[in-house]
C-alpha cells in the first residue's frame, strides 16, 4: 500500500472514495469536519447531534453519500480530545479507521488528520505509523484455504501532512517495514508441512534473486558436522526433514564496514521432541519459526529501503520430532565451540540450535548481534503479549534495541542477565546444562545463550509471547521485524 503525503486545503473538492476525517469528544468536530458540514449542508453535525457518533478513540460512522463534497464517501473517525494523544490510541485510531476503508473494499483513501497531535512524536513520525497501519489492515491469510477472503483493495492512503522530506522518509519505511511484517505473518502462518527448512530456505534464495544486494547461501547437514554443529544437528535427529543453515548477506555499506548481524530460531514444528508437549496447543507449535520470520521480514525490510548498512543474517532452521534415533534427556552433545552440553530437556531445543548459529556468525566479526527467538513459556508468563523479553551483555546496546521499539510502537523490556543465575546451569557431566529448572526460566535460557557471544556485542530477544496472537484470533503478529528494522535504520543513519 502507497501512502502519499499531501498538504490539502480545500477538503471538498478532493476526488476520492473516501475521506477519513476526525470527530472529537462529545461530538466536537474538527476544523474540517466542519469544513466539510458547511458543504454538505450539515449533514455531519446532524448525524453527531443525534448520537450515531461519540468522537471517543476509534469510533466510526461511514457516510456513503454526501452531496456538497467530490469524496465518494465520509467516513467520520473518532480521535478524542485529539491533541496529545497517546501513541497507543493514535495507532488504536488508525487501525479502526483503515479497517473500514479496507473492509468497505475501497482502493483509495484520504486521512485528514493534520490536526492530530501525539504527545512526544511529530508527523513524519504519524506518517510512518500511517503505512505501517495500512499494510497490516491489508493482511491476509489465504494459502491454505479453499475460499479465502477476499484480498485487500486498499492500494493507497493520502496523508494530510506537510509534504517534507522527512516525512515521505518516514512513510516509505513504514511501508516496507510494514511489507517486512507480512513476510513474517505469512511464514509464521504457514503449516509445518508446508513451511519446513527446506521451504525457509526456498525462500530465502528467492529473496537473494531478487535484491543484487543480498546474497544467500544454505549449509547443508553435511556441512555443519564437518564444522562440529553437534548442538544443532541433535535437536533435528529425530525428524527425516533436513536442518538447514541460512545465511543472508546485505551489502549496503563498503566491504571495510563491519556487518549487523541478526540470527533467528527456525524450528518450523516443535513437538517437543522425546521430551513430548501436551497435545492442547500444540498446532501453534508451528510459530516456534517465527524468530526466523521476523529476520526474513526485516531483510525483505531493509532490501526494499536500500540501506547502507552491511547486515548478515544466519537462521538456523529445523524440526524437532520423536523418533528412535532421537536425542534422549540426558544425552551430552558438543557444540561448534567445543563446549558440551547435557540435554536434561529436548524440549528446550531453540537454544540447542541458536548457540551454534551464534558461533558460526562470530566469524563475520560483526558490530552487533541479535538473536531472536520464541524460546520460553517463562517470558510469556513474565511479559505476557505486550512486550518482548530483551537481554543483553552490554546495557547501552540494549538501551539502544529499546528505544528503537519505542520509536515504531514494537515494545521490548529489559530483563536481568546476572552471574547469579549461571549456576542453574551447573551439570555434572557437561560443560553446561541445557535447561536451569523452572526458577527464572527465560533469565536462565539467556544465560546459556551468553555462553557463546562473549566475545561480541551481544542482544538475545524472547518473543515467545509477542510473535502470535491464540484463540479467536489466532495468527501471527509479525514482530519484531518493527523494532529490529528501526534499530538497522538508526544504525545506518538513513
Amino acid at each position: 500500500m502507497d501512502v502519499i503525503v499531501k498538504a490539502i486545503t480545500e477538503p471538498e473538492s478532493l476526488r476520492s472514495q473516501c475521506l477519513i476525517t476526525p470527530v472529537f469528544t462529545d461530538g466536537k468536530l474538527s476544523k474540517v469536519a466542519r469544513r466539510l458540514n458547511k458543504a454538505s449542508g450539515g449533514v455531519i453535525q446532524a448525524m453527531v447531534k443525534r448520537g450515531d457518533i461519540s468522537g471517543k478513540v476509534a469510533d466510526t460512522l461511514l457516510l456513503p453519500a454526501i452531496s456538497g463534497v467530490k469524496a465518494e464517501r465520509i467516513l467520520l473517525l473518532g480521535c478524542g480530545e485529539g491533541k496529545k494523544l497517546a501513541e497507543a490510541d493514535f495507532r488504536k485510531l488508525l487501525t479502526a479507521g483503515l479497517k473500514v476503508a479496507s473492509d468497505s473494499k475501497l482502493k483509495d483513501a484520504c486521512l485528514l488528520i493534520d490536526e492530530l497531535s501525539v504527545q512526544g512524536r511529530d508527523n513524519a513520525w504519524a506518517a510512518g505509523q500511517v503505512a505501517i497501519a495500512g499494510g497490516s489492515a491489508n493482511y491476509r491469510y489465504s494459502e491454505t484455504v479453499s475460499k479465502p477472503k477476499p484480498a485487500a483493495t486498499l492500494k493507497r492512503v493520502t496523508v494530510t501532512s506537510k509534504a517534507d522530506k522527512q516525512t515521505k522518509a518516514s512513510a516509505n519505511q513504514g511501508k516496507a517495514i510494514a511489507t517486512g511484517m507480512n513476510v513474517a505473518k505469512e511464514l509464521g502462518n504457514l503449516p509445518g508441512n508446508i513451511c519446513t527448512p527446506s521451504y525457509l530456505a526456498k525462500q530465502a534464495k528467492a529473496l537473494g534473486r531478487k535484491h543484487k544486494s543480498l546474497s544467500v547461501s544454505v549449509l547443508e547437514e553435511k556441512k555443519m558436522r564437518e564444522l562440529g554443529m553437534g548442538s544443532l544437528l541433535s535437536v533435528t535427529a529425530g525428524t527425516d526433514q533436513p536442518a538447514k543453515l541460512i545465511v543472508m548477506e546485505y551489502k549496503g555499506a563498503a566491504k571495510s564496514q563491519k556487518p549487523h548481524a541478526l540470527v533467528g530460531k527456525g524450528i518450523t514444528f516443535d513437538s517437543g521432541g522425546i521430551s513430548l508437549k501436551p497435545g492442547a496447543a500444540m498446532d501453534e507449535m508451528k510459530y516456534d519459526m517465527c524468530g526466523a520470520a521476523s529476520v526474513m521480514g526485516t531483510m525483505t525490510a531493509i532490501t526494499e529501503l536500500k540501506l547502507p548498512i552491511n547486515v548478515v543474517a544466519v537462521i538456523a532452521a529445523a524440526e524437532n520430532l520423536p523418533a528412535g534415533n532421537a536425542t534422549k534427556p540426558g544425552d551430552v552433545v558438543t557444540s561448534m565451540s567445543g563446549q558440551t552440553i547435557e540435554v536434561l530437556n529436548t524440549d528446550a531445543e531453540g537454544r540447542l540450535v541458536l548457540c551454534d548459529a551464534l558461533t558460526y556468525v562470530e566469524k563475520f566479526k560483526p558490530q552487533s548481534v541479535i538473536d531472536i527467538a520464541t524460546l520460553t513459556g517463562a517470558c510469556v508468563v513474565a511479559l505476557g503479549k505486550h512486550a518482548s523479553g530483551l537481554y543483553s551483555n552490554e546495557d547501552d546496546f540494549a538501551e539502544e534495541l529499546l528505544d528503537a521499539g519505542k520509536q515504531i510502537g514494537d515494545k521490548a523490556w529489559h530483563m536481568p542477565l546476572w552471574d547469579e543465575y549461571q549456576s542453574q546451569l551447573n551439570s555434572n557431566f557437561a560443560d553446561i546444562a541445557n535447561i536451569g529448572g523452572p526458577g527464572g526460566g527465560s533469565i536462565t535460557a539467556a544465560c546459556f545463550l551468553s555462553r557463546f557471544a562473549k566475545n561480541m556485542r551481544w542482544a538475545h530477544m524472547d518473543i515467545a509471547g509477542t510473535a502470535w496472537n491464540s484463540g479467536g484470533n489466532k495468527g501471527a503478529t509479525g514482530r519484531p521485524v518493527g523494532l529490529l528494522t528501526q534499530y538497522l535504520i538508526n544504525k545506518s543513519g538513513k
